[in-house]
Protein backbone atom coordinates (compact mmCIF):
# COMPACT_ATOMS: atom_id res chain seq x y z
CA UNK A 1 0.00 0.00 0.00
CA UNK A 2 2.71 2.34 0.78
CA UNK A 3 4.92 1.31 -2.37
CA UNK A 4 0.81 2.13 -4.69
CA UNK A 5 1.17 5.34 -2.67
CA UNK A 6 4.92 6.54 -3.72
CA UNK A 7 4.83 5.86 -7.08
CA UNK A 8 1.52 7.65 -7.33
CA UNK A 9 2.72 10.43 -5.68
CA UNK A 10 5.69 10.47 -7.97
CA UNK A 11 3.28 10.50 -10.68
CA UNK A 12 1.84 13.39 -9.63
CA UNK A 13 4.52 15.08 -9.43
CA UNK A 14 5.98 14.30 -12.84
CA UNK A 15 2.79 15.37 -14.02
CA UNK A 16 2.96 19.09 -12.20
CA UNK A 17 6.77 19.09 -13.48
CA UNK A 18 5.41 18.58 -17.06
CA UNK A 19 2.58 20.68 -17.02
CA UNK A 20 4.82 23.66 -15.98
CA UNK A 21 7.50 23.12 -18.34
CA UNK A 22 4.58 23.29 -21.09
CA UNK A 23 3.33 26.41 -20.05
CA UNK A 24 6.67 28.13 -19.77
CA UNK A 25 7.48 26.88 -23.33
CA UNK A 26 4.12 28.35 -24.15
CA UNK A 27 5.08 31.73 -22.75
CA UNK A 28 8.62 31.49 -24.46
CA UNK A 29 7.28 30.85 -27.38
CA UNK A 30 4.84 34.08 -27.47
CA UNK A 31 7.56 36.06 -25.80
CA UNK A 32 9.50 35.51 -28.96
CA UNK A 33 7.23 35.78 -31.65
CA UNK A 34 6.55 39.45 -30.16
CA UNK A 35 9.76 40.07 -30.81
CA UNK A 36 10.82 42.46 -33.53
CA UNK A 37 12.84 40.04 -35.58
CA UNK A 38 15.81 41.61 -38.08
CA UNK A 39 13.66 40.61 -41.14
CA UNK A 40 10.51 42.69 -39.73
CA UNK A 41 13.05 45.93 -38.70
CA UNK A 42 13.44 46.03 -42.77
CA UNK A 43 9.74 45.18 -44.21
CA UNK A 44 8.06 47.50 -46.40
CA UNK A 45 5.48 48.07 -43.10
CA UNK A 46 7.31 50.36 -40.73
CA UNK A 47 7.53 52.89 -44.05
CA UNK A 48 4.81 55.47 -44.27
CA UNK A 49 2.42 54.94 -47.22
CA UNK A 50 3.78 55.50 -50.22
CA UNK A 51 7.45 56.22 -49.74
CA UNK A 52 8.60 52.77 -50.80
CA UNK A 53 7.16 53.70 -54.33
CA UNK A 54 8.77 56.68 -54.60
CA UNK A 55 12.19 55.55 -53.34
CA UNK A 56 12.52 52.90 -55.87
CA UNK A 57 11.69 55.25 -58.98
CA UNK A 58 14.36 58.02 -57.64
CA UNK A 59 17.98 58.13 -59.17
CA UNK A 60 19.33 58.97 -56.18
CA UNK A 61 20.67 55.84 -53.80
CA UNK A 62 17.86 56.14 -50.84
CA UNK A 63 18.20 55.19 -47.44
CA UNK A 64 16.01 55.10 -44.62
CA UNK A 65 17.20 54.83 -40.72
CA UNK A 66 15.10 54.50 -37.76
CA UNK A 67 15.88 55.79 -34.26
CA UNK A 68 18.46 53.07 -33.65
CA UNK A 69 20.60 54.07 -36.29
CA UNK A 70 19.81 51.00 -37.93
CA UNK A 71 18.81 50.60 -41.96
CA UNK A 72 15.26 50.14 -42.48
CA UNK A 73 15.26 50.46 -46.20
CA UNK A 74 18.32 51.07 -48.88
CA UNK A 75 18.37 51.13 -52.66
CA UNK A 76 20.59 48.75 -54.54
CA UNK A 77 22.63 51.73 -55.50
CA UNK A 78 23.35 52.79 -51.83
CA UNK A 79 24.78 48.91 -51.76
CA UNK A 80 26.94 49.63 -55.14
CA UNK A 81 28.34 52.59 -53.66
CA UNK A 82 29.12 51.37 -50.50
CA UNK A 83 27.04 53.24 -48.14
CA UNK A 84 25.34 50.98 -46.43
CA UNK A 85 27.26 47.55 -45.33
CA UNK A 86 26.14 44.91 -42.94
CA UNK A 87 22.94 46.55 -42.45
CA UNK A 88 24.51 50.02 -41.12
CA UNK A 89 25.22 53.63 -42.77
CA UNK A 90 28.63 53.11 -43.02
CA UNK A 91 29.79 56.88 -43.45
CA UNK A 92 30.28 58.48 -40.56
CA UNK A 93 29.83 61.85 -41.19
CA UNK A 94 26.30 61.08 -43.04
CA UNK A 95 25.38 59.00 -40.09
CA UNK A 96 26.34 61.98 -37.83
CA UNK A 97 23.77 64.28 -40.64
CA UNK A 98 21.12 61.41 -39.67
CA UNK A 99 21.29 61.83 -35.76
CA UNK A 100 21.00 65.66 -35.99
CA UNK A 101 18.46 65.87 -38.50
CA UNK A 102 16.56 63.44 -36.13
CA UNK A 103 17.17 65.57 -33.39
CA UNK A 104 16.41 69.10 -34.51
CA UNK A 105 14.30 68.35 -37.52
CA UNK A 106 16.49 70.41 -39.89
CA UNK A 107 17.10 69.47 -43.35
CA UNK A 108 20.42 68.98 -44.21
CA UNK A 109 22.98 68.65 -47.32
CA UNK A 110 26.77 68.43 -47.91
CA UNK A 111 29.20 66.94 -50.58
CA UNK A 112 31.71 64.96 -49.57
CA UNK A 113 34.38 63.12 -51.11
CA UNK A 114 34.18 59.12 -50.08
CA UNK A 115 36.97 56.62 -50.88
CA UNK A 116 36.65 54.38 -53.66
CA UNK A 117 36.22 50.63 -52.64
CA UNK A 118 37.87 48.27 -54.71
CA UNK A 119 40.90 50.43 -57.02
CA UNK A 120 43.54 51.12 -54.84
CA UNK A 121 44.14 53.78 -55.84
CA UNK A 122 43.30 56.53 -53.95
CA UNK A 123 40.20 57.53 -55.87
CA UNK A 124 37.58 59.75 -54.49
CA UNK A 125 33.73 59.17 -55.19
CA UNK A 126 32.36 62.97 -55.17
CA UNK A 127 28.90 62.60 -53.65
CA UNK A 128 25.95 65.11 -52.36
CA UNK A 129 24.09 63.77 -49.66
CA UNK A 130 20.95 65.12 -48.12
CA UNK A 131 19.25 64.69 -44.64
CA UNK A 132 15.37 65.22 -44.12
CA UNK A 133 13.11 63.95 -41.50
CA UNK A 134 10.30 61.40 -42.62
CA UNK A 135 7.68 61.32 -40.15
CA UNK A 136 8.10 61.10 -36.39
CA UNK A 137 10.79 57.97 -36.06
CA UNK A 138 12.85 58.16 -39.22
CA UNK A 139 15.49 60.00 -41.47
CA UNK A 140 15.86 60.28 -45.11
CA UNK A 141 19.00 59.91 -46.67
CA UNK A 142 19.15 60.59 -50.31
CA UNK A 143 23.13 60.56 -52.23
CA UNK A 144 23.64 61.78 -55.61
CA UNK A 145 26.81 60.50 -57.17
CA UNK A 146 29.18 63.66 -58.54
CA UNK A 147 31.92 61.69 -59.91
CA UNK A 148 30.82 61.56 -63.44
CA UNK A 149 29.98 65.43 -63.18
CA UNK A 150 32.83 67.22 -62.00
CA UNK A 151 34.93 64.80 -64.42
CA UNK A 152 33.49 66.44 -67.04
CA UNK A 153 33.42 69.98 -65.82
CA UNK A 154 37.16 69.51 -64.95
CA UNK A 155 37.32 68.69 -68.45
CA UNK A 156 35.08 71.68 -70.11
CA UNK A 157 37.88 73.67 -67.91
CA UNK A 158 41.05 72.32 -69.23
CA UNK A 159 39.61 72.37 -72.71
CA UNK A 160 38.79 76.24 -72.24
CA UNK A 161 41.75 76.95 -71.23
CA UNK A 162 44.35 74.91 -73.51
CA UNK A 163 42.17 76.57 -76.32
CA UNK A 164 43.37 79.60 -74.83
CA UNK A 165 46.59 79.18 -74.66
CA UNK A 166 46.74 77.53 -78.31
CA UNK A 167 45.14 80.56 -79.75
CA UNK A 168 46.76 83.39 -77.98
CA UNK A 169 50.28 81.70 -78.95
CA UNK A 170 50.04 82.35 -82.78
CA UNK A 171 48.21 85.25 -82.41
CA UNK A 172 51.04 87.18 -80.02
CA UNK A 173 53.77 85.43 -82.78
CA UNK A 174 51.89 87.32 -85.56
CA UNK A 175 51.55 90.64 -83.32
CA UNK A 176 55.35 90.62 -82.88
CA UNK A 177 56.44 89.65 -86.23
CA UNK A 178 54.06 92.74 -87.35
CA UNK A 179 55.61 94.98 -85.37
CA UNK A 180 59.23 93.12 -86.44
CA UNK A 181 58.02 93.78 -90.26
CA UNK A 182 57.46 97.17 -89.47
CA UNK A 183 60.83 97.84 -87.77
CA UNK A 184 62.72 96.21 -90.75
CA UNK A 185 60.48 98.09 -93.72
CA UNK A 186 63.99 99.10 -95.25
CA UNK A 187 65.65 95.95 -94.69
CA UNK A 188 63.76 93.55 -97.70
CA UNK A 189 65.43 90.67 -96.58
CA UNK A 190 64.36 90.78 -92.95
CA UNK A 191 60.69 91.44 -94.36
CA UNK A 192 60.97 88.91 -96.44
CA UNK A 193 62.04 86.30 -93.35
CA UNK A 194 59.42 88.02 -91.21
CA UNK A 195 56.42 87.66 -93.77
CA UNK A 196 57.10 83.51 -93.79
CA UNK A 197 57.19 83.63 -90.05
CA UNK A 198 53.76 84.96 -90.06
CA UNK A 199 52.81 82.64 -92.89
CA UNK A 200 53.35 80.06 -90.94
CA UNK A 201 51.87 80.62 -87.66
CA UNK A 202 48.51 82.01 -90.05
CA UNK A 203 48.62 78.45 -91.16
CA UNK A 204 48.87 77.27 -88.24
CA UNK A 205 46.13 79.42 -86.48
CA UNK A 206 44.16 78.38 -89.55
CA UNK A 207 44.33 74.71 -88.75
CA UNK A 208 43.84 75.15 -84.94
CA UNK A 209 40.34 76.98 -85.70
CA UNK A 210 39.53 74.23 -88.32
CA UNK A 211 40.27 71.61 -85.82
CA UNK A 212 38.26 73.01 -83.39
CA UNK A 213 35.23 73.25 -85.62
CA UNK A 214 35.71 69.74 -86.62
CA UNK A 215 35.75 68.49 -83.11
CA UNK A 216 32.70 70.37 -82.62
CA UNK A 217 30.59 69.03 -85.52
CA UNK A 218 31.47 65.26 -84.87
CA UNK A 219 30.71 65.87 -81.42
CA UNK A 220 26.93 67.56 -82.57
CA UNK A 221 26.43 66.04 -85.81
CA UNK A 222 24.75 62.50 -85.87
CA UNK A 223 26.44 60.83 -89.09
CA UNK A 224 24.28 57.92 -89.34
CA UNK A 225 22.13 60.46 -90.53
CA UNK A 226 24.09 60.69 -93.95
CA UNK A 227 25.16 57.01 -93.79
CA UNK A 228 26.56 55.16 -96.84
CA UNK A 229 28.68 52.60 -97.95
CA UNK A 230 32.43 54.04 -98.05
CA UNK A 231 35.05 51.96 -100.13
CA UNK A 232 38.09 51.96 -97.70
CA UNK A 233 40.67 52.32 -100.84
CA UNK A 234 39.08 55.33 -101.47
CA UNK A 235 39.83 56.53 -97.89
CA UNK A 236 43.11 55.23 -97.94
CA UNK A 237 43.87 56.87 -101.53
CA UNK A 238 42.06 60.25 -100.19
CA UNK A 239 44.61 59.94 -97.27
CA UNK A 240 47.29 59.10 -99.05
CA UNK A 241 46.88 62.09 -101.36
CA UNK A 242 46.80 64.73 -98.22
CA UNK A 243 49.98 63.27 -96.82
CA UNK A 244 52.19 63.10 -100.15
CA UNK A 245 53.56 66.92 -100.12
CA UNK A 246 55.03 66.08 -96.29
CA UNK A 247 55.89 62.15 -97.19
CA UNK A 248 57.77 63.17 -100.39
CA UNK A 249 59.88 66.03 -98.53
CA UNK A 250 61.02 63.55 -95.85
CA UNK A 251 61.66 60.50 -98.76
CA UNK A 252 59.07 58.49 -96.49
CA UNK A 253 57.20 55.97 -98.76
CA UNK A 254 53.71 55.51 -98.03
CA UNK A 255 51.81 51.38 -98.82
CA UNK A 256 49.04 50.40 -98.67
CA UNK A 257 47.25 47.17 -99.17
CA UNK A 258 44.76 44.81 -98.17
CA UNK A 259 41.89 47.18 -98.71
CA UNK A 260 40.04 46.11 -102.11
CA UNK A 261 36.53 44.90 -102.13
CA UNK A 262 36.41 45.95 -98.54
CA UNK A 263 33.55 48.99 -97.17
CA UNK A 264 32.72 50.62 -94.36
CA UNK A 265 29.28 52.28 -93.06
CA UNK A 266 29.41 56.14 -92.06
CA UNK A 267 29.98 59.30 -93.13
CA UNK A 268 32.05 59.87 -95.96
CA UNK A 269 33.31 63.57 -94.98
CA UNK A 270 33.73 62.32 -91.35
CA UNK A 271 35.83 58.53 -91.93
CA UNK A 272 38.07 60.53 -94.37
CA UNK A 273 39.55 62.75 -92.20
CA UNK A 274 39.71 60.33 -88.92
CA UNK A 275 41.83 58.44 -91.37
CA UNK A 276 43.91 61.67 -92.41
CA UNK A 277 44.35 62.10 -89.23
CA UNK A 278 46.16 58.92 -88.75
CA UNK A 279 48.25 58.71 -91.74
CA UNK A 280 49.08 62.83 -91.05
CA UNK A 281 50.08 62.04 -87.31
CA UNK A 282 52.13 58.58 -89.07
CA UNK A 283 54.41 60.79 -91.38
CA UNK A 284 55.01 63.85 -88.81
CA UNK A 285 56.43 61.43 -85.85
CA UNK A 286 58.18 59.27 -88.84
CA UNK A 287 61.77 60.02 -89.35
CA UNK A 288 63.35 60.81 -92.91
CA UNK A 289 63.78 57.66 -95.31
CA UNK A 290 61.17 55.69 -93.53
CA UNK A 291 58.14 53.69 -94.41
CA UNK A 292 54.06 54.31 -93.46
CA UNK A 293 52.02 51.31 -94.19
CA UNK A 294 48.18 51.15 -94.23
CA UNK A 295 46.25 47.69 -94.56
CA UNK A 296 43.12 46.35 -93.69
CA UNK A 297 41.13 43.35 -93.18
CA UNK A 298 37.56 42.15 -92.58
CA UNK A 299 37.73 40.19 -88.86
CA UNK A 300 34.31 38.43 -87.96
CA UNK A 301 32.40 40.00 -84.53
CA UNK A 302 28.79 39.38 -82.74
CA UNK A 303 26.32 41.32 -84.66
CA UNK A 304 28.30 41.80 -87.86
CA UNK A 305 31.96 41.43 -89.54
CA UNK A 306 33.92 44.49 -88.84
CA UNK A 307 36.57 46.38 -90.63
CA UNK A 308 39.83 47.09 -89.45
CA UNK A 309 42.14 49.76 -91.12
CA UNK A 310 46.03 49.80 -89.20
CA UNK A 311 48.03 52.69 -89.63
CA UNK A 312 51.80 51.80 -89.21
CA UNK A 313 54.97 53.49 -88.93
CA UNK A 314 58.22 53.46 -87.73
CA UNK A 315 58.86 56.63 -85.41
CA UNK A 316 59.51 57.73 -82.01
CA UNK A 317 56.59 55.24 -80.40
CA UNK A 318 54.55 56.43 -77.04
CA UNK A 319 55.45 55.56 -74.07
CA UNK A 320 53.27 53.54 -71.51
CA UNK A 321 52.23 56.25 -69.29
CA UNK A 322 51.10 58.58 -72.37
CA UNK A 323 48.77 55.54 -74.45
CA UNK A 324 45.93 56.65 -72.04
CA UNK A 325 45.89 60.37 -72.77
CA UNK A 326 46.65 60.62 -76.17
CA UNK A 327 43.51 60.51 -77.42
CA UNK A 328 42.55 63.56 -75.16
CA UNK A 329 42.16 66.59 -76.42
CA UNK A 330 45.59 69.08 -77.11
CA UNK A 331 47.64 65.98 -75.01
CA UNK A 332 50.87 65.89 -77.07
CA UNK A 333 53.50 63.12 -76.68
CA UNK A 334 56.12 65.90 -77.70
CA UNK A 335 55.10 69.13 -77.21
CA UNK A 336 58.02 70.46 -78.98
CA UNK A 337 57.89 68.27 -81.79
CA UNK A 338 54.44 69.07 -81.96
CA UNK A 339 55.04 72.57 -82.76
CA UNK A 340 57.49 72.16 -84.71
CA UNK A 341 55.50 70.02 -87.40
CA UNK A 342 52.42 72.51 -86.91
CA UNK A 343 50.19 69.71 -84.79
CA UNK A 344 47.30 71.12 -82.74
CA UNK A 345 46.52 68.25 -80.40
CA UNK A 346 43.26 67.34 -81.57
CA UNK A 347 43.83 65.17 -84.63
CA UNK A 348 43.69 61.90 -82.28
CA UNK A 349 40.34 63.38 -80.15
CA UNK A 350 38.80 63.37 -83.61
CA UNK A 351 39.41 60.04 -84.43
CA UNK A 352 38.57 58.76 -81.65
CA UNK A 353 34.91 60.88 -81.89
CA UNK A 354 34.63 59.53 -85.38
CA UNK A 355 35.00 56.04 -84.00
CA UNK A 356 32.84 55.96 -81.22
CA UNK A 357 29.94 58.14 -83.14
CA UNK A 358 30.50 55.09 -85.98
CA UNK A 359 30.21 52.20 -84.17
CA UNK A 360 33.38 51.69 -83.71
CA UNK A 361 37.00 52.17 -81.85
CA UNK A 362 40.20 53.21 -82.22
CA UNK A 363 43.36 51.37 -80.93
CA UNK A 364 47.28 51.65 -80.65
CA UNK A 365 50.06 49.55 -79.95
CA UNK A 366 53.55 50.96 -79.85
CA UNK A 367 56.94 50.63 -78.28
CA UNK A 368 59.29 53.61 -77.89
CA UNK A 369 61.89 53.78 -80.85
CA UNK A 370 60.25 51.14 -82.75
CA UNK A 371 57.09 52.89 -83.86
CA UNK A 372 53.55 52.61 -83.60
CA UNK A 373 50.28 51.26 -85.05
CA UNK A 374 46.62 52.74 -84.53
CA UNK A 375 44.12 50.71 -85.63
CA UNK A 376 40.61 51.73 -86.53
CA UNK A 377 37.77 49.56 -86.08
CA UNK A 378 34.34 50.24 -88.21
CA UNK A 379 31.32 48.25 -89.15
CA UNK A 380 31.48 46.84 -92.39
CA UNK A 381 28.54 48.22 -94.73
CA UNK A 382 26.87 45.00 -95.47
CA UNK A 383 27.03 44.17 -91.51
CA UNK A 384 24.79 46.94 -90.89
CA UNK A 385 22.66 46.52 -93.92
CA UNK A 386 22.14 42.66 -93.16
CA UNK A 387 21.99 41.95 -89.52
CA UNK A 388 21.16 38.31 -90.44
CA UNK A 389 24.48 37.84 -91.71
CA UNK A 390 26.65 35.57 -89.83
CA UNK A 391 29.00 37.53 -87.50
CA UNK A 392 31.82 34.17 -87.76
CA UNK A 393 33.37 32.53 -90.56
CA UNK A 394 33.19 28.99 -89.70
CA UNK A 395 30.05 29.32 -92.69
CA UNK A 396 33.41 29.40 -95.36
CA UNK A 397 35.69 27.14 -93.58
CA UNK A 398 37.82 30.34 -92.65
CA UNK A 399 38.95 30.57 -88.80
CA UNK A 400 39.99 34.29 -87.83
CA UNK A 401 44.07 32.99 -87.94
CA UNK A 402 43.42 32.09 -92.03
CA UNK A 403 42.30 35.13 -92.41
CA UNK A 404 45.49 37.50 -92.24
CA UNK A 405 45.84 41.13 -93.68
CA UNK A 406 46.09 40.61 -97.37
CA UNK A 407 50.09 42.10 -98.28
CA UNK A 408 51.70 44.36 -100.69
CA UNK A 409 55.15 43.72 -101.52
CA UNK A 410 57.14 44.04 -98.33
CA UNK A 411 54.65 44.98 -96.05
CA UNK A 412 54.02 47.02 -92.45
CA UNK A 413 52.53 44.32 -90.13
CA UNK A 414 50.17 45.89 -87.83
CA UNK A 415 51.04 44.31 -85.30
CA UNK A 416 53.85 43.67 -83.73
CA UNK A 417 56.48 46.69 -84.29
CA UNK A 418 57.42 47.30 -88.06
CA UNK A 419 61.22 45.85 -89.55
CA UNK A 420 63.27 49.02 -89.68
CA UNK A 421 64.49 49.62 -92.71
CA UNK A 422 68.41 49.88 -93.55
Amino acid sequence: MNVDAAVAAVAAIAGLCTGVFAMLAFRWSERDQAKPTRTSLHTDAVLPPGVDTVLSVLRSSAVVLDEADAVVKASSAAYALGLVRGGKLAVEPMMQMARDTRRDGEIRQVELDLPRRGTGRGEALAVSARVAPLGSRLVLLLVEDLTEARRIEAVRRDFVANVSHELKTPVGALSLLSEAVMDASDDPEAVTRFAGRMQNEATRLTNLVQELIDLSRVQNDDPLEDAEPVPVDELVAEAVDRCRQQAGAKQITMAAGGTADLSVWGNRGQLAAALGNLVENAVNYSPARTRVGIAGRRVPAPGGDLIEIAVTDQGIGISEKDRDRIFERFYRVDPARSRATGGTGLGLAIVKHVAASHGGEVTVWSAEGQGSTFTLRLPEAGAVRDRERPADLSAEGLDDEDRPYETFNDPLPAHPAPEVLP
